[in-house]
């Protein structure tokens, strides 16, 4: 079965393509000749992830689509430096942000507040496929659950399309998610997001996500 991951974001194409499995050729927006893009006019991720699933299936079917919002939990929700959906256009810039450009300015706010920060992803996925659409949320106490350290010291290591991986660090594993080990401080606030949230394991969540796509896409 061929299957569209609807971006041209190289690692979000691999990540979604693991998780999928194998018996699936994978095409990008690229490989389908797919210039044009829809209006992320949605209020959640799963909102926006539906948006482009809709607006992709109307020229490849099935498509797999994500979104995600990304939160620091040092900064209140309405603080105007809280990116939430607007991940490369942080602070209410114009334009998209390019790799080298999105970690500068991340790695500026981390440094602003202290150094390292407590983060996490709010994402939600669509598939359009034989003309229907699914979609699937993590709720925010995942979310929470999931939370991970984000430091000012950048790793050597880039994965393209997601510059932030640079900056990214597991705190299970005190390795960044480019796979290098971190020395630096652990923020306060981390067992203190995690605490009692009730959230999901990683594995766990990866499992629910796999179960989500494989039956969305009919596998």
């Amino acid at each position: 079965m061929k299957v569209l991951i609807g971006t041209t974001n190289p690692s979000k194409a691999d990540w979604l393509g693991g998780l999928i499995g194998a018996g699936t050729e994978l095409l990008t927006l690229g490989d389908v000749n797919i210039s044009a893009e829809p209006s992320e006019t949605g209020a959640t991720p799963a909102e926006n992830a539906a948006i482009k699933a809709e607006f992709y299936g109307k020229t490849f079917q099935p498509v797999v689509c994500h979104d995600s919002g990304l939160y620091f939990a040092e900064l209140a929700l309405d603080d105007p430096r809280q990116p939430g959906r607007h991940v490369r256009t942080p602070n209410g810039r114009a334009r998209f942000c390019n790799d080298e450009e999105m970690l500068a300015y991340y790695a500026a706010l981390v440094h602003s507040l202290g150094g390292a920060a407590t983060v996490m992803y709010l994402s939600g996925f669509a598939v359009f496929a034989d003309g229907k659409l699914s979609t699937f949320a993590f709720s925010r106490e995942d979310a929470a659950h999931a939370a991970f350290i984000m430091t000012d010291k950048p790793s050597a290591s880039r994965h393209p399309g997601w510059p932030l991986d640079s900056i990214s660090v597991r705190p299970d594993s005190g390795l960044y998610f480019t796979g290098e080990p971190y020395c630096g401080k652990q923020p306060v606030s981390l067992s203190q997001t995690k605490k009692g949230t009730g959230g999901l394991q990683k594995s766990a969540a990866d499992a629910e996500l796999r179960r989500f796509l494989k039956k969305a896409l009919g596998l």
